[in-house]
Formats: C-alpha cells, structure tokens, sequence
C-alpha cells in the first residue's frame, strides 16, 4: 500500500456509521487532546468518521489536517493534499493474502493509524477505516505545512520524516487522544477542488482510481498525466492565518 486563489469544487464531510465494531466499545476516559484549548482549530474526526469504506474516506480526508503535539507542547500541522484507499479484496492492498503480525493493525478498529515500515527504508502513514475483521485504510501521501518549503511533506516518506512518524505510532488512535491525530478542513478549504486519479508505486490494481489531491497544491508528490502544477500566484498554500 504540494498569495492564493480560493478552493473551487463542493464536497461535503459525512459521519456516517457502519455495523460492526464502530458501534460498540468503552469511551475512552481520557480528554482528547485535541478537544481542550486547541478544540477550535483542530477538532479531531470522531471515530464513526473512520467507520466508511476507503475509497469514500479518502477524498474526504484531502484538505483536513494532520496534527502532532511535540514535545515541548507546540502543535506541528499540516494540509493533507494527497491520498489513496487500499482494501482487502484487491491485491494491492496489504491485507489482501493474508493476516500477520505485521499488518494486524489493518484489520482492527477503524480510527487507528496503521504505520509500517516501506522497503527497510522509509514509515508511511494510513488510517484505518470501515469496519473490523476486514483490511481497510486509507495511506496519508502528502501533507503541505506552513511557512515551510512546498516539497517538505511531498511523498508518504517525507510526510512521516517531518513529523517523526514511526511504528511507535502504529495502532494509535487518530481520534485525539494521543500526541498524533487527524483534525476537520480550515474554513478557507470546505469545498477544494481535487483530482481523481489512479494509485501510484504499486505493481497490481494499477488502474482502480483510488487517489485524490488537492488541484491547487504544489506539495502533491506525482500529479497525473496532462495535469500541470499551478504557478505560485495560482497555488493556495497553507498559512497560520488560517487558524484565526
């Protein structure tokens, strides 16, 4: 398993609940960190977010945020711009022959960060999503941050890279609470516009259309094929202002 113009496009968030192991389980009595003083911009998705298939959570994640607390207690962040689904039924997918150690994570609760280790090399990024029992997430490929260089997050590598994601991260909650989680879209993006497109660095189902990104970023790690990449004075890049 990349000064702005506004996001164009309508694509509204959803919460909607699936059978399974999203309707059942303790509350957590721990406060998320993410609905305490810094619930305002960064809200973090509620479980039942997660509880949809892939390729319905992947698009809705393009434009939301991924956020870590450090460790002297500032918030690092970034706009998701670029993501893929992979589920059990087609081989690309990292559940699809069998059940290990290795990629249990996949087939647990949905709203739980799947980390694994690429090629010996590199961390990449998934959220868990849909249901229990069944290998479904969706893969973070590329982040955009603020006030930082455009490429700084522009590929699932360096995304965990800048954040420090490893697989001491796997398995966590993306729900807020922990020191890592996924928050809902600035106001500036409700509605982006985004590219539909097919999975990139896989050698099977090369051609299901399961990766979205934003159009207007620059921080996107491959664009497609006769898509080209917006000028500095067309791209929207991400600013602290947003936040305010």
């Amino acid at each position: 398993m990349p000064s702005g113009v506004a996001w164009l496009g309508c694509r509204r968030l959803m919460t909607i609940g699936k059978a399974g192991c999203c309707n059942h389980g303790s509350i957590s009595s721990v406060t998320p960190l993410a609905i305490q003083s810094i619930a305002k911009n960064f809200p973090a998705f509620p479980k039942t977010f997660f509880c949809r298939p892939a390729e319905v959570v992947g698009p809705d994640l393009v434009g939301c945020k991924l956020v870590k607390r450090q460790g002297d207690g500032s918030l690092l962040w970034g706009v998701i711009v670029e993501t893929e689904a992979y589920s059990q039924e087609e081989p690309a997918c990292h559940g699809y022959r069998h059940r290990s150690p290795q990629n249990e994570t996949l087939f647990g609760e949905p709203g739980r960060f799947y980390v694994y280790l690429s090629y010996g090399i590199h961390h990449c990024v998934n959220v868990v999503t849909d249901r229990c029992d069944w290998a479904n997430g969706v893969l973070l490929r590329a982040v955009a941050l603020p006030g930082e260089p455009e490429r700084a997050g522009a590929g699932p590598g360096l995304l965990s890279r800048r954040f420090e994601i490893s697989r001491s991260h796997d398995n966590i909650s993306a729900c807020g609470e922990n020191e890592l989680w996924l928050a809902s879209r600035p106001s500036v993006l409700n509605s982006p516009e985004f590219v539909t497109t097919t999975r990139i660095g896989i050698s099977q189902a090369q051609n299901l259309p399961w990766r979205w990104y934003l159009k207007a970023s620059r921080s996107v790690s491959r664009r497609a094929r006769g898509d080209r990449q917006p000028s500095l004075e067309q791209a929207l890049i991400p600013a602290q202002e947003w936040l305010r």
